[in-house]
């Protein structure tokens, strides 16, 4: 199902034919061709808007100087995982973790041509892109070893570095976890793996946050943010001359919240607040999203949109081409909420997301699943397949003997495999092991991917194994290639070694690692594992390194309730605890007033 909403600026590229040139009450957008798969991700930038889909593919309206109705096109690369747009750059992560870039300071000579960048990083055992992120005129990297590099134009001190372009991928710092910016925006955050934040770039407006002693408008080295609030940095969007981040705090009662600051210019610039230049980052308040859970926020170039899981759209900033949903074409200086149609609002919040672009917005519908698992099963069939290719010179009636034969056998056989794994594997429980048998069952190509896995294979091949302190944990290849999206590039393309053997991932203590394998298993929490900040700190590095995919019930919501009913009952323990003492106190107060008069009426 595509379930879009859009509004704002319907003009260059122009998506709706019979509607004005600024929509500024959300409309639903469809396809002309209804047959396009399942959106994964919409991009919109001041020259084009693109939509991802799940299966990998991607279509781009290109921006016309004429007021036309544009045809969509094909980008042209298959097996998509991720694309990223700025004002003159475009790149598109491969799941094989390639990254196609263009741009004009990416490729002047023929900037609406994609070249592979990521083959020009100089390391070759550094090829292997994990993330890419856009702003207006560079590009950056993150690998899988967790290194940024910056690619493109320098002309803000956006890549740490004095010169004015780097035609190759530059080493910007290593242990990254996250790299953040905005395709509008000149300046950059790098998050570290120990939650530490750098930023570098354009800088004339506060717009990094270094606080107000800083008046440079060029950062050109990667400097330490150091007045941001304590907590968990869980996103920043930049603007083109703001920067909103999302931090994870803990309230007076050791509860987990979500909360918005801001730093910048404020003018059509979606801050959130009334005041000028904010030269560090400050709260956005509202009692629209107070008692909220923030699930996506958006920032375009000069407006916000916040998601909340109380079914609320709310919007600030620019609405000059009604950005914000809105009729009013005033900015809005403090959050509002944004009127919407009918929607499953209510059942599945959790699936929509926003997009913010220079004037316009979306909020689609995208469900969690399995990823691109499907897709990625079949490719590796094509890819790696013995049996129908052994032989091309095969007649046509002995391959489609060949064929019946799998089809026949592959249903029957993929369940045998799959009771083998659940047998040898009881902590698989039973809503995971029917997702799973359901999942073998869906598609005969995968069946036949998974018979050959476990019926073909070299007994010590079919699992894989992680090296912990001289301990081994074994994991059913099936089951990982669905859980992680790092083991599955692995197993997709062949970069594990012989053994099959993952060394010692250090940042995780044997207490979250074991967390981890339970949920792998479960998509629980044991119930005596106590819950502390830095299991939660740690599994989201691990969560973040292993790339997991979040199914229902999502890991990290499991954690943090676990730990809030785990800090709720410590607080009533101690309530107790302090209720009978005092009870206890009064009672002997009691008993000693009653001892002291019997004593003083002996006397008497």
């Amino acid at each position: 199902m595509n379930e879009i909403l859009f509004f704002g600026s319907n003009k260059y590229p122009k998506l709706f034919k019979n509607e004005k040139d600024k929509i500024k009450k959300p409309i639903q957008f469809k396809f002309e061709n209804e047959n396009e798969k399942q959106i994964k991700q919409i991009l919109t930038s001041d020259f084009s808007i693109i939509f991802l889909f799940k299966n990998g593919k991607a279509i781009e309206y290109l921006k016309e100087e004429k007021n036309s109705f544009p045809n969509p096109l094909e980008m042209g690369i298959e097996n998509i995982q991720k694309v990223s747009v700025g004002w003159q750059t475009e790149a598109i992560l491969t799941k094989k973790g390639d990254v196609f870039a263009k741009g004009k300071a990416i490729n002047s000579r023929s900037p609406n041509t994609f070249i592979v960048i990521s083959s020009l990083i100089e390391d070759k055992n550094d090829r292997i892109i994990k993330d890419i992120i856009c702003s207006a005129f560079s590009i950056y990297l993150l690998t899988s070893n967790q290194n940024a590099y910056g690619f493109g134009s320098n002309s803000y001190g956006q890549l740490s570095s004095n010169s004015f372009t780097k035609t190759k991928p530059i080493l910007m710092m290593k242990n990254v976890s996250k790299i953040f910016s905005g395709n509008c925006s000149n300046h950059v955050f790098l998050l570290n793996s120990n939650q530490e934040l750098f930023g570098c770039g354009y800088n004339a407006n506060g717009q990094l946050g270094l606080g107000e002693y800083t008046k440079e408008t060029r950062i050109e080295k990667l400097t330490p943010i150091q007045n941001i609030p304590k907590g968990k940095i869980i996103d920043i969007q930049c603007g083109a001359f703001s920067s909103v981040i999302l931090i994870q705090e803990k309230d007076p009662n050791q509860k987990l919240h979500k909360k918005l600051y801001s730093c910048g210019y404020y003018q059509d610039n979606g801050l959130g607040k009334n005041q000028k230049d904010i030269n560090e980052f400050t709260e956005i308040k509202s009692s629209l999203f107070e008692n909220d859970n923030i699930l996506d926020f958006s920032v375009g170039n000069y407006h916000t949109l916040i998601l909340t899981s109380n079914s609320k759209l709310i919007g600030f900033g620019r609405n000059e081409f009604g950005q914000l949903g809105n009729e009013n074409p005033f900015y809005r200086i403090h959050p509002f909420q944004i009127e919407l149609p009918g929607l499953r609002f209510n059942e599945e919040i959790f699936n929509y997301h926003i997009s913010c672009g220079d004037d316009n917005s979306f909020l689609y519908y995208y469900p969690s699943s399995f990823s691109n698992l499907e897709e990625d099963l079949i490719k590796l069939f094509q890819k790696k397949r013995i049996l129908l290719n052994q032989n091309q010179n095969q007649n046509e009636i002995q391959n489609e003997k060949l064929k019946e034969f799998i089809s026949n056998k592959s249903i029957k056989e993929s369940n045998q495999i799959f009771e083998m794994i659940y047998s040898n594997n009881s902590k698989i429980n039973p809503k995971l092991y029917f997702e799973i048998k359901e999942f073998i069952n869906s598609n005969e190509k995968i069946e036949e991917t998974m018979k050959r896995i476990y019926l073909n294979e070299n007994e010590n091949e079919k699992d894989f194994i992680i090296e912990r302190k001289e301990k081994q944990y074994k994991f059913p290849k099936l089951i990982l290639i669905m859980r992680s999206e790092l083991y599955r590039g692995m197993f997709l393309y062949g970069t594990e070694d012989n053994s099959n053997k993952v060394t010692d991932y250090s940042e995780l203590s044997n207490k979250s690692f074991q967390i981890l394998e339970y949920w792998i298993y479960s998509n629980q929490i044991a119930d005596e594992i106590q819950i502390t900040q830095e299991i939660i700190d740690e599994i989201q590095i691990g969560i973040d390194y292993f790339q997991l995919n979040q199914t229902n019930p999502n890991l990290f919501d499991l954690l943090i309730n676990k730990f809030n009913n785990q800090e709720k009952k410590e607080l009533e323990r101690k309530q107790i605890e302090e209720k009978n003492r005092i009870n206890t106190n009064s009672s002997l107060n009691e008993k000693e007033k009653k001892e002291k008069k019997e004593k003083k009426c002996s006397i008497f």
